[in-house]
């Protein structure tokens, strides 16, 4: 691929099987990490990652290639083997893949690199979406976007490059299927970040963050718990989705 667009553009999407199940890893990688076959495929993910910039590097690309790694979702907790849970990790952030709206299920990697163009070791701190990949790769491809339609995705080239200070997102909403599960607001004037949850998973058991049961969290029906009012996180002050406000503790 890489010898016959080198001297043009190109696009080269790369959508990995890793991190999901079935947890498919090649004889190579199996038992290489100490987390079972979900740590594997990580770290044969990292190493084909790695093989792909390489090949950048090799070409002498880097310089004029845009590179974006992302993820589709947050990691998959239920992945078991007995009683040992082997499935992702989300740090401080509550659920995981499959949850609707909980901050671990969407909040993903994005990683750019772009050498010459972009300041290396920057981090934005500001709420964007995979919807804004496709603007995005219109804007680098000098085209435009269809203007006869409202497009949900921001290019983040003004983001990245420190043009705009904020996130052109104000409200971001989060799907569990056919179903509205939350709503994120990046109030502009103070830039705080509000969740509202209308439905929230049933976790089981109930303690365990994740739904072990059900192999992964239903959407709907019994599965889920529906809120009314909306349960309400302040995510700039309690990015854990630890403590849900009411008009005692939150009169604004």
């Amino acid at each position: 691929f890489y010898f016959r667009n080198k001297h043009r553009p190109f696009l080269l999407f790369v959508s990995l099987l890793h991190v999901h199940t079935p947890l498919i890893t090649t004889e190579k990688f199996q038992g290489r990490s100490r987390h079972g076959l979900y740590g594997d495929n990580v770290e044969e993910m990292d190493w084909m990652v790695g093989k792909l910039l390489d090949v950048i590097d090799k070409e002498d690309l880097k310089n004029t290639t845009f590179i974006y790694f992302a993820s589709d979702h947050g990691g998959f907790l239920e992945a078991h083997r007995g009683n040992s849970q082997l499935g992702g990790w989300n740090g401080i952030y509550k659920g995981g893949k499959g949850m609707g709206g909980w901050e671990g299920g969407i909040r993903v990697p994005g990683i750019v690199r772009w050498p010459g163009m972009l300041p290396a070791g920057t981090v934005i701190d500001e709420p964007t979406s995979l919807m804004d990949i496709y603007p995005t790769v219109v804007q680098l491809a000098g085209g435009t976007v269809p203007q006869d339609r409202v497009m949900d995705g921001h290019t983040l080239l003004p983001l990245l490059q420190g043009t705009d200070q904020h996130s052109r997102h104000e409200f971001l909403f989060h799907y569990c299927g056919a179903f509205l599960h939350a709503v994120r607001w990046h109030q502009k004037d103070s830039g705080t970040i509000w969740k509202a949850h209308y439905a929230t998973p049933v976790f089981q058991p109930e303690a365990s963050g994740a739904c072990f049961r059900r192999g992964i969290c239903p959407c709907f029906g019994d599965g889920v718990t529906h809120h009314d009012p909306p349960l309400l996180f302040n995510l700039s002050q309690d990015p854990s989705e630890a403590n849900p406000l009411s008009a005692d503790t939150e009169p604004l």
